[in-house]
């Protein structure tokens, strides 16, 4: 049996229950301390006597377990029967992402690296059983995402991409598709593609390195080109709005030019291509197309199967407890009065 929860942010929820016990004990010593100084205990028992001193406990108990079986209930607990391992084709596709200032430039709109984003979702949304993964690169390489059948976290990790999560700046292609080239499994079969997203403007000189390195692994790089041969500024913005603009030691302002040269050769290079991504669909057509082209590999993936949602029988314990509440009075019930399970002295 193995379970999983879907919403795991309502569980934070849970910690309110500790905080309802403490002050409900500390509303009950202050009420004690209040009778003794209303006058003798004994006293106070004698002129309310059907007041019950369980029934109290047993009301806070049934509203915080029908509070914990509603929180539980909105997590929505899943429970799978078995893990099976299940048979897909497709390929290995790594997308290796520029993350340098230079993406900034807004020659493409929005700007260079929110394009890249929206054109890596749109093609995350065409692959079928593919597994992938993802780099982000600057001056150097990083991973991001290790391959992966999970797109719905893909996309997750590909929204939190910035400029800010490589330090070391400038745009170094040969580190890049070295890193992806590490992504793949060595030992596997799989044919792999590398689909890499940049300016072009690489500033380490490396382009037969990045082709070598490509060809080592005999991987595919599909290159696409964001921003403009005639090129932006870079700007410095402060809250959304642009305060400056990116300059040089001269102070004159960086204009940063997509260079397509580049890219086209390392997509000629690796046998992969080239496409602009000036136009959505023309990238998603090209994509598909040489994704088409390339022989799908037979591998296993581990998973669980047949997750059946829990959260109804949760939710019918919370109301079920909330309305006994509805019928729990403070007052003493007569035949457990009776038998005097708790010791409480008759009046």
């Amino acid at each position: 049996m193995y379970s999983q929860i879907d919403e795991k942010i309502y569980l934070y929820f849970l910690a309110v229950i500790p905080i309802i016990v403490i002050l409900f004990l500390i509303n009950l010593y202050w009420k004690r301390k209040k009778q003794r100084e209303f006058g003798d205990v004994e006293l106070v028992k004698k002129l309310s006597p059907e007041k019950s001193v369980f029934k109290p406990v047993l009301k806070i108990t049934v509203l915080l377990l029908a509070l914990a079986s509603l929180i539980i209930g909105l997590a929505n607990p899943k429970i799978g029967t078995k893990m099976e391992t299940v048979k897909r084709e497709g390929i290995d596709v790594v997308f290796a992402i520029d993350v340098s200032k230079s993406m900034l430039a807004e020659d493409m709109a929005p700007n260079r690296l929110d394009k890249t984003k929206q054109i890596v979702s749109q093609i995350i949304n065409q692959l079928g059983s593919d597994r992938i993964g993802m780099v982000a690169y600057a001056g150097s390489a990083f991973p991001v995402l290790p391959i992966t059948t999970d797109y719905g976290v893909a996309k997750m990790y590909l929204q939190g991409m910035n400029t800010d999560m490589v330090s070391s700046q400038g745009t170094s292609l040969e580190e890049a598709i070295k890193l992806s080239a590490n992504y793949f499994d060595k030992g596997n079969a799989t044919n792999k593609l590398i689909i890499l997203i940049s300016d072009g403007e690489d500033h380490s000189d490396g382009v037969d390195g990045a082709i070598e390195e490509a060809l080592k692994i005999k991987a595919k790089v599909i290159t696409i080109g964001v921003g403009t041969e005639k090129g932006g500024p870079i700007p410095i913005k402060r809250n959304g709005v642009v305060e400056n603009f990116k300059r040089d030691q001269n102070d004159e302002v960086v204009v940063t030019k997509m260079n397509q040269e580049i890219l086209k050769q390392i997509g000629k290079g690796t046998k992969g291509g080239y496409v602009y991504g000036g136009n959505t669909k023309e990238v998603l057509d090209y994509v598909k197309n040489a994704l088409d082209n390339i022989e799908k590999t037979e591998f296993e993936t581990t998973q669980v199967a047949d997750f059946q949602s829990q959260f109804q029988w949760f939710l019918g314990i919370a109301f079920a407890l909330l309305f006994i509440d509805i019928f729990l009075l403070e007052r003493k019930t007569g035949w457990i009065s009776k038998l005097n399970l708790f010791n409480e002295k008759e009046s």
